[in-house]
């Protein structure tokens, strides 16, 4: 299949999607904020650049797309097209996820993924519920107490997003 987008409009809109700053992490920041957390963005000093450090808490947030990082949920779709790259680019990241979390709880970082689908309206006030339980050190309900936290060697985290 080809593509719509000559390849200047398709590099236009690539240019656009952003690295940082997305509205998920505005959306978990601004939360945060609101609820007391002070926190630090995108530190570029630690492994992966944490969307969200709260040093208070030895603490670092990632705002993960379902797409990027390849999530186990129903966001997540493998693409029909340039199915080499796309497979080669998203393995990569995860890889490059699970290197990140290793090296920051080597220093002595709690790790925590908020996937992109836990922000939807019917899901987000008990997605940041459990977030401010788990930053505060108190178990997530649900299963497992750790469900959330990315974990070095797992690419789902367990974590069921409720789509």
């Amino acid at each position: 299949m080809t593509d719509c987008f000559s390849g200047e409009t398709r590099s236009y809109c690539m240019s656009r999607v952003r690295s940082a700053n997305t509205r998920p992490e505005e959306k978990v920041r601004k939360y945060l904020f609101a609820h007391g957390f002070r926190y630090r963005k995108n530190v570029r000093s630690l492994p992966g650049a944490p969307d969200i450090v709260l040093p208070k808490y030895r603490t670092v947030i990632f705002v993960n797309g379902c797409f990027w990082h390849m999530h186990d949920c129903g966001v997540f779709k493998w693409p029909k097209s340039n199915v080499d790259f796309w497979t080669g680019k998203i393995y990569r990241n995860v890889d490059r996820d699970r290197r990140n979390a290793a090296l920051l709880e080597e220093s002595g970082w709690r790790v925590i993924v908020v996937w992109e689908c836990r922000l939807r309206k019917k899901v987000f006030e008990e997605t940041m519920e459990d977030l401010v339980r788990e930053i505060r050190g108190v178990a997530w309900k649900g299963s497992g107490g750790d469900c959330g936290v990315l974990e070095a060697a797992e690419p789902d985290f367990g974590y069921d997003c409720g789509v």
